[in-house]
């Protein structure tokens, strides 16, 4: 009890400050009339509003709530918030309420509060958000159009767009969002207002699944101004191949507007990545770096799909001068995370020109923990290269292993080591060890089948892959591969195009499912369909394989120029494609 009564005198000590401040003070004297006051008389406290019948009270409204009589404890801190008209004791008494699991009595402090102080925020937000976990939606239209009222002018724009957010945990988000529409109603109409409340009421939309509903908001909200980010933000939001009209606000927004934040168009630039669509992505990367050149993010990821695409003397530029900006960061620790990826980075460029001595270097300057596996898995790389190859399995092996993270990390390292030094075998029972350690992730299956197809265990393969779609079917990678794999050995062709194309239905833009459908109707005879999806799928992404099948398939349309032009191409993207390797031996091509 000594120990409670301590922290709570504690807690209370800020009380008598904030009631003084209510307190109504003495009438105040003429000038002439004031006595002469000694400096100590002057430098004298005032005496608070927290008299000893109001703290007695708070104590035993805290102890009530400590030993479970939350109603006794509410009661008595509510009656002493309507004494004192503290904010903070009506709060407390919302709280007491909450933790309680009584939402009535929580609503019925918040209302008490916000009717003793009518022009605090924080009163009313507090009676919305209880309203909202109560799941009374239809009650929240007066709370929410007091919170614009209460905001300031100046702020006004900012409120409209956060509204959403008071609806976060809302269970009935479609009701929430006609709420919202009708508290906008006059908002939506007023030409100052109107791309923010269009832009509110749209992301509420997509929060009650209603895209064509958010997309309309976004067109909406673009209409009355095209230069508001607000809407483009949305549509980022929003950007999928089954809504292209999304993608066209977010275009519509960044060319009418030469000055748009370098996080819009980076996000953008993201959004790309994620849909696989690299050579656009590094379009609108070139252009945050020419329009912002202090901006280190848009070099750091140009920089990593430069050395993805083998464009090692851009990448090298790029990543370097990435560097160079995050060195200069006010915040290291927020820039050590992307310091490390740059750094790993540099170690893979420098390994891929055979710098192995620069690769070390480039490790050596990684401090952060997290970058560690990663770091190590580079070091473990250099030296199989060089011949060493169990020196570079112990390395992984040593790695600290505190968390299931941590294993499977290492595990993973390992299997990569194998699978990049060709050791197929041992990569294959090194994964039939990670699915039993982890069987609930489909990663280590697809891998375990790619890995069983390597050494020639093709039905095992078929067996994985057909495993892998029963348990998680939408993983289109599987879809994709057996369908491939099918095609590859000229075996049950429509069964072939159909896998493929149901893996086309979950990803529709990826270049390398588009390949495997270019190379199955290739083997169906359909040679200039075959072509028609080849160019496409090479165009999105120029890739050695995409290259080696496109090739094959206008050679044996008597195109031989194009196809060795193409092959080129493949051979400058990465000259130790297998595929590519292969079939240039078979067709008996030196470039």
């Amino acid at each position: 009890m000594k120990k409670f009564i301590c922290a709570f005198a504690a807690f209370w000590l800020a009380v008598p400050a904030v009631l003084a401040q209510t307190a109504q003070p003495a009438p105040a004297l003429p000038p002439a009339a004031q006595p002469e006051a000694p400096a100590a008389a002057l430098a004298a406290p005032r005496p608070s509003g927290l008299d000893s019948e109001l703290f007695y009270q708070l104590l035993i409204g805290e102890i009530k709530a400590r030993e479970g009589d939350a109603p006794t404890g509410f009661a008595v801190i509510l009656d002493a918030a309507r004494k004192s008209n503290d904010a903070r004791l009506y709060q407390r008494a919302a709280d007491i309420a909450l933790l309680s699991r009584s939402g009535e009595a929580a609503l019925q402090a918040a209302r008490a509060w916000r009717q003793a102080q009518p022009t605090s925020r924080e009163a009313n937000r507090y009676v919305l958000q209880i309203l909202v976990a109560l799941n009374r939606i239809s009650e929240t239209a007066e709370p929410l159009r007091t919170e614009l009222q209460l905001a300031p002018p100046a702020e006004r724009t900012a409120a409209i767009v956060n509204l959403p957010r008071f609806y976060a945990r809302a269970s009935d988000k479609k009701m929430a969002a006609g709420v919202l529409e009708q508290v906008l109603a006059e908002q939506l109409n007023t030409p100052a207002t109107g791309a923010a409340a269009w832009t509110a009421l749209g992301r509420m939309r997509l929060a009650a699944g209603d895209v064509e509903g958010a997309l309309g908001a976004g067109d909406r909200a673009q209409a009355l101004d095209p230069l508001s980010e607000g809407p483009a933000l949305l549509a980022l939001d929003l950007m999928d191949p089954k809504f292209p009209r999304a993608e066209g606000q977010i275009q519509k927004y960044l060319n009418s507007n030469p000055t748009a934040l370098p996080e819009t168009r980076m996000g953008y630039a993201r959004a790309l990545i994620d849909a696989q669509r690299y050579p656009e992505a590094s379009v609108q990367l070139q252009q945050v770096t020419r329009a912002k050149p202090s901006y280190p993010d848009g070099w750091l990821v140009l920089g990593t799909l430069q050395l993805q695409d083998n464009q090692l003397a851009q990448a090298q530029a790029s990543l370097s001068r990435y560097v160079e900006l995050a060195q200069q960061a006010p915040d290291q620790d927020q820039a050590s995370r992307g310091l490390s990826q740059a750094y790993l980075a540099l170690a893979q460029l420098a390994e891929k020109r055979k710098d192995f001595a620069t690769a070390e270097v480039w490790l050596g300057k990684i401090s952060n923990s997290q970058e560690l596996i990663q770091a190590q898995t580079r070091r473990a790389s250099i030296l199989a290269k060089q011949g060493k190859m169990a020196e570079a399995r112990q390395l992984i092996r040593q790695l600290p292993e505190r968390t299931p993270e941590e294993a499977r990390g290492k595990l993973m390292a390992e299997i990569g080591l194998l699978r990049e030094q060709k050791d197929y075998r041992g990569a294959h029972d090194l994964l039939a060890q990670a699915v039993a350690k982890f069987p609930d992730e489909p990663e280590l299956l697809y891998d375990q089948a790619m890995m069983a197809e390597k050494i020639g265990a093709l039905a095992d393969m078929e067996r994985l892959l057909r495993l892998l779609v029963q348990r998680k079917p939408d993983y289109h990678h599987a879809y994709n591969a057996l369908g491939y794999s099918l095609a590859e050995r000229n075996l049950r062709l429509p069964e072939a195009k159909q896998l493929i194309q149901k893996a086309l239905e979950y990803a529709p833009e990826d270049p390398f499912i588009k390949d495997s459908l270019g190379w199955v109707e290739y083997r169906l005879g359909n040679k200039a369909e075959a072509i028609r999806i080849f160019e496409a799928a090479y165009k999105a992404k120029p890739d050695a394989e995409i290259a080696a099948h496109f090739g094959e398939v206008m050679w044996s349309v008597g195109q031989r120029d194009k196809a060795i032009a193409v092959w080129k191409e493949g051979m400058l993207l990465n000259p130790e494609n297998e595929t590519l390797l292969e079939t240039l031996k078979r067709f008996g091509v030196r470039l």
